[in-house]
C-alpha cells in the first residue's frame, strides 16, 4: 500500500506543469500554528513520514509550551530566536542514531535540465535545542552545525538529484544563503533535508532553522547570450539593438550617491579599520524607517553607502546587524520588527553586492534596552539597529 502511494506521488506531477522563469514556493516561510512536531505544514509534506515513520516530524517556531515536570514556560527546545521573515520558521535536526529530518514540495512549475536558476533561503541554528539523544536518552543540547541539502525530484520526498548543499550552518543570527542551481534533468519537486557535515565518522545531535525561502527564478548560465527582446512594434525597431544596461529608476527607487566620493563628514566614524575590535557594537546613526514598518527612509541611504564601501573595503569582516525596539508593543511584536528592520539593513547590503557570508541579523525586540523607557528620549535611543563586528 506504501509502495502504491508513493508511485502516485512520483509521477503525478507528470499531468500538468508550467514552464515559468519563476517558480514559485508554496509557503517558503513556514507560517503555520507553532507546534513541536508539526504533522502538517502548510504547502510541505513531512518525509519522515516515509524514510523514518518512528521519528517525531520537524517543528515550528517560536513557541511556548508549560514544562509538566516543573509548570515553568519554556521555548520550543529551549530555542528562542525570532522568525526572520514573518511570523514562524520551520526547524529540523540530525540525530545521533543516523536518522534526519526533510520537508517536500511538488513545484508549480518545472526546473528544466541544462538550466540556471537562483534563490535565496534565510538560514540559522539555535545556540539551545535541548532534547534527548536517541543513544543515551538523556537530556542534550543539538547544537553540532548541520547543513542543507536541496534535493530535486519528480515528486514528494523524491530524491533524484542533489542540486546544492550548504556550508554547516554555525551561525546563531539569521543568514541570507543564495544558492545557483543547473539540473541535469527534470525537477518537479524540491526537498529541503538537514544533514550531517560530510564525510562524517559518526551521526551527531544538531539543528538547522530555516526561513524565507524565495522563489526560484531562472538566470542566464555563464557564457549565455540572451536574446534581447523590444516591445517597440516590427517598423520602429532598430536592426541591432543593444540590451539596455541601466534600468530607469522607478518613484521609489533610492538613487545612491557612493560614500567614497562625498565631501560630508563620516556618519559612523567608528568604522575604521585601525581601531575595530572583534564584539564591538556600533549603533548606524541617522538610520530611520516610516513609523511601524521596516521600509528605509531615503535620508537613511547614506548612512548605508558607508556601511556598504565599508564592507566591501574589509571583506575580511564578519558582521551582525541587530534590530531593537522600546518597551512599548507586546514581545511578539517587537521581535518581529526589530527582526524585519535588521532584515532590511542586511538586504540591502547583500542586493549592492556585499557577500551574504559576511553578514547575519538578529532581532533582539526589547530585550536589550540601552537607556530609560519611562522618558521618550529613552525610548527614541532604544530603538534603533546596530552592528556587531563577528570577526576580524
Amino acid at each position: 500500500m506504501l509502495r502504491s502511494f508513493i508511485a502516485l506521488l512520483l509521477f503525478y506531477p507528470f499531468l500538468s506543469y508550467s514552464q515559468s522563469d519563476t517558480i514559485k514556493l508554496i509557503n517558503g516561510s513556514f507560517e503555520d500554528k507553532t507546534q513541536m512536531g508539526a504533522t502538517n505544514i502548510t504547502g510541505w509534506y513531512d518525509c519522515g513520514r516515509i524514510n523514518f515513520p518512528l521519528e517525531t516530524p520537524p517543528d515550528i517556531h517560536p513557541g511556548k509550551y508549560t514544562d509538566p515536570n516543573t509548570n515553568l514556560v519554556r521555548d520550543f527546545w529551549d530555542n528562542s530566536l525570532p522568525a526572520s521573515d514573518k511570523s514562524t520558521y520551520l526547524g529540523m535536526v540530525v540525530r545521533d542514531n543516523g536518522t534526519y529530518e526533510s520537508v517536500s514540495q511538488r513545484l508549480e512549475g518545472t526546473l528544466e535540465a541544462g538550466k540556471c536558476y537562483t534563490f535565496t533561503i534565510h538560514l540559522s541554528r539555535a545556540p539551545k535545542y535541548i532534547s534527548r539523544s536517541h543513544i543515551t536518552n538523556k537530556p542534550t543540547n543539538y547544537t553540532t552545525p548541520a547543513v542543507l541539502r536541496i534535493w530535486g525530484g519528480l515528486g514528494y520526498c523524491n530524491e533524484k538529484e542533489l542540486l546544492a548543499e550548504s556550508s554547516p550552518v554555525s551561525n546563531d543570527s539569521w543568514q541570507i544563503f543564495k544558492f545557483e542551481i543547473k539540473p541535469k534533468s527534470t525537477i518537479r519537486s524540491i526537498s529541503f533535508q538537514s544533514y550531517y557535515k560530510t564525510p562524517v565518522l559518526v551521526p551527531y545531535n544538531g539543528n538547522i532553522l530555516i526561513d524565507g525561502a524565495s522563489d526560484i527564478v531562472k538566470v542566464p548560465c555563464p557564457g549565455e547570450i540572451v536574446a534581447y527582446k523590444s516591445n517597440l512594434p516590427p517598423h520602429k525597431r532598430k536592426k541591432n539593438p543593444t540590451p539596455p544596461t541601466t534600468k530607469k529608476p522607478s518613484q521609489d527607487t533610492p538613487v545612491i550617491v557612493s560614500a567614497k566620493t562625498s565631501a560630508k563628514p563620516k556618519i559612523m566614524v567608528e568604522l575604521n579599520r585601525s581601531t575595530i575590535k572583534e564584539g564591538q557594537i556600533i549603533e548606524i546613526k541617522k538610520l530611520e524607517f516610516s513609523a511601524d514598518t521596516s521600509a528605509i527612509s531615503k535620508a537613511s541611504y547614506e548612512v548605508l553607502e558607508e556601511l556598504y564601501v565599508f564592507m566591501t573595503a574589509n571583506k575580511d569582516i564578519v558582521i551582525e546587524i541587530g534590530g531593537h525596539t522600546n518597551n512599548v508593543p507586546s514581545e511578539s511584536y517587537c521581535d518581529k520588527l526589530s527582526t524585519s528592520r535588521a532584515k532590511a539593513v542586511a538586504e540591502y547590503l547583500v542586493t549592492r553586492g556585499v557577500s551574504s557570508e559576511k553578514i547575519q541579523f538578529k532581532g533582539y525586540g526589547k530585550r536589550k534596552p540601552i537607556a530609560d523607557n519611562k522618558t521618550v528620549t529613552g525610548r527614541q535611543k532604544n530603538q534603533r539597529v546596530e552592528i556587531k563586528i563577528l570577526s576580524v
